[in-house]
């Protein structure tokens, strides 16, 4: 598949993202629906229909490619496919019922390992963020779109990183001091990887947590916006393992984060 097929990809997806972001927004005004799956997380209406709206326009524009969903994934199968979607309609079903505005709707296409094409809507920040090649991450922001490239925004004497907990473990917090990290912000979902794109955070380090779909999406377009995105002993970090868990993570904005 080329860069030109999976522009064209990447586009047609837009409408539908932008659309399902919407109706996420409308359901949790009329009032949610909550159910408790087996893992103990909870599952609303929302992430449902969210869902159904992206699968069903990804099997429309790709319908010999296979997809694999939070919401459907059947994990006694193992996954032997090089080239299929991961789709985790809202990353952050937490805040999303809870009213908060971090929460994200979540594609990638994976081929050979690697998250190449994806796209992450973030609908209560009126932010869209799609990508589909190395050097081609884009933001669309009140219709508006720009390409991003992980330039610094913060201070220069200042390495901001991010946490999904309120207190990162010791091994996580050593891994920041390496990168002179000056503070810590907490913030949810795969939303992390799109503002490090952005270059307004510098660096994320994680322990082994979540599973692929969490983190493909925001993986692509924070790799193609031109950040390092490694396990936390520098290994790759590749997509398609049969259990679909994810291994350690550091996404850094770039090399040097000072500048």
């Amino acid at each position: 598949m080329n860069k030109i097929e999976l522009k064209k990809i990447a586009e047609r997806l837009i409408e539908t993202f932008d659309y399902a972001g919407k109706e996420s927004i409308r359901i949790y005004k009329e009032g949610l629906k909550v159910e408790i799956k087996e893992d103990k997380s909870p599952v609303s209406n929302g992430d449902l229909r969210v869902n159904d709206l992206i699968t069903k326009k990804i099997s429309e524009i790709t319908p010999d490619i296979k997809i694999i969903s939070e919401e459907t994934v059947n994990l006694s199968i193992k996954n032997n496919s090089n080239i299929f979607w991961l789709i985790d309609p809202i990353d952050g079903t937490k805040e999303y019922i809870a009213g908060k505005d971090e929460y994200t709707l979540n594609a990638a296409l994976v081929i050979n390992k690697i998250p190449v094409l994806g796209l992450v809507g973030v609908p209560k920040k009126n932010r869209l963020f799609f990508t589909y090649a190395p050097g081609e991450s884009y933001l669309i922001e009140e219709k508006r779109t720009m390409k991003i490239c992980c330039k610094k925004q913060q201070p220069k004497d200042k390495v901001v990183a991010l946490s999904s907990v309120i207190k990162p473990s010791d091994l996580i917090l050593n891994k920041l001091k390496e990168n002179n990290v000056t503070s810590i912000v907490k913030m949810a979902s795969s939303y992390k990887f799109c503002v490090i794109a952005t270059g307004e955070y510098d660096i994320y380090a994680a322990r082994e947590r979540a599973n692929e779909w969490d983190y493909a999406a925001g993986h692509a377009v924070a790799q193609n916006a031109g950040a390092i995105i490694t396990t936390l002993d520098e290994k790759p970090f590749l997509y398609g393992k049969e259990d679909y868990k994810n291994p350690s993570l550091l996404i850094k904005r770039s090399e040097n984060l000072n500048v």
